[in-house]
């Protein structure tokens, strides 16, 4: 049996009125007396009539929807942001439609142009750890279409982007680490095509050199996908416990490559716990074993503050031609896994980064 929603013809056959008349009257128009708009919307109601969308959006010349692009839905720090997003989108009654990139250059692109078909009025884009050739976002953007990015930008196109403070969270947290004894810190991170690695990296450079302790290329490893596969990280963790330079710390810089990386270590049973501590907004850092340290970035307001831009750009009655880049503060929270177990468990807490 097919689904027929209520119409505004419906209204006006029941209660023996124009359309037009009952179109004036559900948009509270003053050419319509008080008596028929509320006769009109007490029958609106009792019939659950409902504007359709798709006629809305005709008149409207918009959809009233945006599309988002993450890298992974089942992420701690995206879908945290995701909250955000929607948070503001439903307010502002914009719907959200959410598309998962895993990692795909391939799949993010072909993702953003069915978004585009189906006619979203902006995107808000989590760049893929792939995403080399932004060719076709350029293009989206260069005919008018409303993009803002998040977390993982690019320079390549001139709009509004929304980030943590990647360098000063992988500033403290390596400091964090030093202060603790540790000498040795490795740092398993991302694409170094993507800017949180760049920025995470030069982060954990600046406190080295702050601390004068030399850089050592072979404590840099990349896992490309990010943590989504698991052999990788696992890869990497062995090419470092088999080379000469043994790391005594391990500084992590994406979510889920914090929470695969620390699973593995604990399954390999070194001889020596190594020091650790992490980039992840997981909400039960404080039920590891041992408790995570972490860097913990402001996803939910990063979520909002991107929606709330490119809500500004889609309403915008002229070309939006200043763009900024806001971002937002990190926190260090220190918990066991970074401490050195001479030192006490008082040490931990939470520090702005």
């Amino acid at each position: 049996m097919k689904f027929e929603s209520a119409t505004i013809k419906d209204i006006a056959k029941a209660l023996n009125l124009s359309t037009s008349t009952v179109s004036r009257a559900l948009r509270g128009s003053y050419e319509i007396s008080a008596e028929t708009k509320k006769q009109v919307l007490e029958y609106a109601e009792k019939i659950n009539y409902r504007p359709n969308p798709i006629a809305l959006s005709l008149k409207e010349r918009r959809t009233r929807a945006i599309g988002v692009v993450v890298s992974e839905i089942a992420n701690n720090f995206f879908s945290q942001a995701i909250n955000g997003i929607e948070s503001i989108a439903y307010n502002r009654s914009y719907h959200v439609i959410i598309t998962q990139s895993h990692e795909s250059a391939e799949r993010e692109r072909v993702n953003v142009e069915h978004m585009a078909a189906r006619g979203v009025d902006g995107l808000l884009v989590s760049l893929s750890s792939e995403a080399t050739d932004l060719s076709y976002l350029k293009e989206l953007h260069e005919k008018g279409m409303p993009i803002v990015f998040f977390d993982r930008v690019t320079n390549e196109i001139q709009t509004h982007k929304v980030i943590a403070d990647n360098y000063l969270g992988a500033f403290h947290a390596t400091e964090h680490l030093i202060y603790q004894g540790y000498k040795k810190i490795a740092h398993i991170t991302s694409s170094p095509y993507l800017s949180i690695t760049k920025e995470r990296l030069d982060g954990y450079k600046a406190a080295l050199e702050k601390h004068k302790i030399p850089f050592n290329e072979s404590l840099i490893k990349h896992c490309n996908h990010g943590g989504m596969i698991v052999e990788e990280v696992e890869d990497v963790l062995n090419e470092l416990y088999k080379s000469k330079t043994k790391p005594d710390a391990i500084f992590t810089a994406g979510d889920r490559l914090t929470i695969v990386c620390f699973g593995i270590l604990k399954r390999m049973k070194q001889k020596k716990e190594a020091g650790f501590t992490g980039f992840t907004n997981t909400q039960v850092g404080d039920l590891f074993s041992p408790q995570l340290t972490v860097v913990r970035q402001p996803a939910f307001d990063i979520g909002q503050t991107a929606t709330e831009l490119l809500i500004q750009i889609i309403e915008s009655r002229r070309p939006v031609t200043e763009f900024e880049t806001r971002t937002l503060e990190t926190s260090l929270i220190i918990r066991e896994s970074s401490l050195k177990k001479a030192n006490s468990a008082a040490e931990s807490g939470s520090v702005q980064a």
